[in-house]
């Protein structure tokens, strides 16, 4: 090879980018302060990639943010918080979006595409009180608030003396109705708590063996339009493949079991080498019936993992467990 060859190439290379970096980009993104952290988290990255390209935030509110009055499940699911995100990147006026992934159905609808999963944070749930320690502490009837079907019925099932009831909006917002004494504790995910530099409100940390995770929870994904290669490209470096291999698998399982619509389903992929362990759980909401299944396989082959995983849980009678739930919220829609 010339002495000069890999120098070349690599100049070539960099031309190549520049010239097809895009003089502007903009992100769409929820208007909650999280969201907008997420977005801003994004963009800084972006900016030093790419710092000849300026980046907007383009905020907007969304179904899910607007319908406090119901549960998610009754309503459509979680696709509620992405769905404007999408329309906005439909009509050009957006390049990309931003969301938690978990808020992120698995089936995205046709054109779209996640480009990107960013490095996970921390993937478990957070229990937050002014006056008690953990969930084991809370008396008999203490009311704990949370909006995830699955920590209702891990909760349930676990501490049957406690009330579970429902909490909607904002992490300011649930913050906000704890301190005002509606609720003796609440579930919050710690990852949000953190990036918005609130992990002091952490009283503990919920393991996984204890609560186990939602499928993607903690980590960030980018999506944009499948026709923009150039934003595949630019957004490739951002992309952190041990947690993109931990979420596949968890997303798996919830794709064969659970379509889009939020249901007491928990799923938490963790790689050592390149060995990767998945468990997932399936519950009513009432904590009364579960399954739970469990496997380690290859960390480069996450789709297969998840569906072994998916498949025992099916054996063991989660679709019977989730058939059930679905009707339920059928009846009462």
């Amino acid at each position: 090879m010339h002495p000069y060859a890999s120098e070349l190439n690599k100049k070539i290379n960099e031309t190549v980018l520049e010239k097809a970096t895009p003089s502007k980009l903009v992100i769409v993104s929820r208007k909650s302060r999280l969201a907008m952290w997420q977005a801003k988290h994004v963009s800084t990255k972006l900016s030093l990639l790419y710092p000849q390209c300026a980046i907007d935030i383009l905020g907007m509110s969304t179904r899910g943010d607007q319908i406090l009055d119901r549960s998610l499940s009754s309503v459509g699911g979680k696709g509620l918080f992405v769905k404007e995100l999408e329309m906005a990147m439909a009509d050009g006026r957006a390049d990309l979006a931003v969301h938690s992934l978990k808020d992120v159905p698995h089936e995205l609808p046709p054109g779209f595409v996640l480009a990107a999963i960013l490095e996970r944070e921390d993937a478990r749930d957070a229990f937050v009180s002014n006056d008690f320690d953990t969930l084991d502490a809370l008396p008999p009837g203490a009311v704990v608030g949370t909006s995830s079907l699955r920590r209702q019925s891990c909760i349930l099932a676990r501490y049957p003396h406690l009330s579970v009831r429902p909490l909607r909006g904002n992490v300011d917002t649930r913050l906000g109705r704890l301190d005002r004494g509606e609720y003796a504790a609440i579930i919050l995910a710690a990852a949000g708590l953190k990036r918005l530099d609130l992990q002091q409100r952490i009283r503990s940390y919920l393991e996984p063996e204890q609560i186990l995770p939602a499928a993607g929870q903690g980590a960030l994904a980018i999506e944009i339009r499948n026709d923009r290669e150039d934003l595949q490209k630019m957004l490739a470096p951002l992309n952190h493949a041990a947690s993109a291999q931990s979420v596949v698998a968890e997303r798996t399982v919830s794709a064969l079991l659970g379509g889009s619509c939020q249901i007491p389903l928990a799923a938490h992929a963790s790689i050592d080498g390149s060995s990767m362990r998945l468990r997932a759980m399936v519950a009513s909401p009432e904590g009364k019936q579960s399954v739970f299944a469990e496997a380690v396989g290859a960390a480069n082959a996450p789709e297969v993992l998840g569906k072994v995983v998916a498949h025992e849980l099916q054996r063991q009678g989660a679709a019977e467990i989730l058939a059930r739930f679905v009707l339920d919220i059928d009846q009462n829609v």
